[in-house]
């Protein structure tokens, strides 16, 4: 098992812990960490033989791991792109999201969907499991088909309610109470699920690695797969679907209210409270749910319950 999954195992147990480690990992700081170091750090984790059955109590040792989290996939032990790894996620998705939720005409609404999406597809597809059973060359070639007509069809669906409100000119204020603020919550937060389901779907088709508490691999199950999609989208779709909800909410208040007095106050404001949102649910969102995933023995296929006597078999849900 990587060390990765070792100390998720070991770290990892309540949303509390996971949720102290997303804040860590996610440290933009550990950004500016070179690949040379990324590699002595990641031999120096594999080298060391620990089996991690208790958390780590080395502080050295615990920042070493953190860069490992931070920097490299877990199935396949390359070093993620750095504008893909998950402390880059924060400060480029946020501009993203601003300007996602801005109201625009249908054009410029389409595009600034499409950009939003394929920078999350780029993320899930390069975060996701890298165990799925297949020719790598024809799963990623397939899961570059698949996302390209996700991050289109997201996108034509994010412009739809301004499309149908401009043609049909549907003015009047419950129409645009509910297009302008009710909409955009639910819409980009089934999206963002969509999107992961689909870049993602050759893990449920194939099936991926499970492996027993030893890290020693036992198979390839589809309803781990199944399992580790599943989880993914639901917690992308509370990220950003909470993301779009909650100023929405609060900015009611504050433009009742009349605490910001001018367009410029008010914008500033909202882009403060999107901002504070974003920050505070992703790693909420990713803690959500182990990264080590887990799933019993009788949830398996036929084929992996006789090639094994454990009860729980674990693999990497991804992110």
């Amino acid at each position: 098992m990587d060390a990765n999954l070792r100390f998720w195992r070991a770290e990892g147990q309540s949303f509390f812990q996971r949720f102290l480690l997303w804040t860590d990992v996610l440290d933009p700081l550990l950004l500016l960490k070179s690949s040379d170091e990324i590699r002595r750090t990641r031999l120096l984790l594999q080298n060391s033989g620990k089996t991690l059955s208790e958390p780590v109590q080395n502080d050295q040792t615990k920042q070493a791991f953190l860069l490992s989290l931070s920097s490299v996939h877990p199935d396949t032990d390359k070093i993620i792109p750095v504008l893909f790894r998950p402390p880059a996620f924060l400060p480029i998705s946020l501009p993203l999201v601003i300007a996602t939720s801005v109201q625009l005409r249908a054009t410029q609404m389409f595009f600034c969907q499409f950009v939003f999406h394929t920078y999350t597809t780029g993320f899930t597809l390069l975060n996701g499991n890298g165990t799925v059973k297949a020719e790598e060359y024809s799963v990623q070639q397939k899961q570059m088909i698949y996302g390209l007509g996700a991050i289109s069809y997201a996108a034509c669906i994010g412009a739809l309610p301004l499309v149908f409100m401009n043609r049909y000119t549907l003015k009047n204020s419950l129409t645009q109470l509910v297009i302008k603020k009710l909409l955009p919550a639910p819409l980009l937060g089934l999206m963002s699920a969509f999107t992961v389901a689909v870049v993602r779907s050759p893990e449920f088709e194939n099936g991926i690695e499970v492996m027993d508490r030893n890290g020693k691999v036992v198979g390839w199950s589809q309803k781990a797969g199944e399992k580790a999609v599943k989880e993914t989208a639901l917690s992308r779709a509370v990220l950003f679907g909470t993301t779009f909800f909650l100023p929405a909410v609060l900015m009611h208040f504050v433009e009742r209210a009349k605490f910001a007095k001018t367009p410029r106050a008010l914008a500033s404001v909202r882009m403060l409270v999107i901002t504070s949102v974003l920050a505070g649910m992703l790693p909420v969102s990713l803690s959500m749910f182990p990264q080590c995933g887990e799933i019993k023995q009788a949830d398996l296929e036929p084929e992996i319950l006789s090639s094994t006597e454990e009860t729980e078999l674990f693999y990497n849900r991804g992110i």
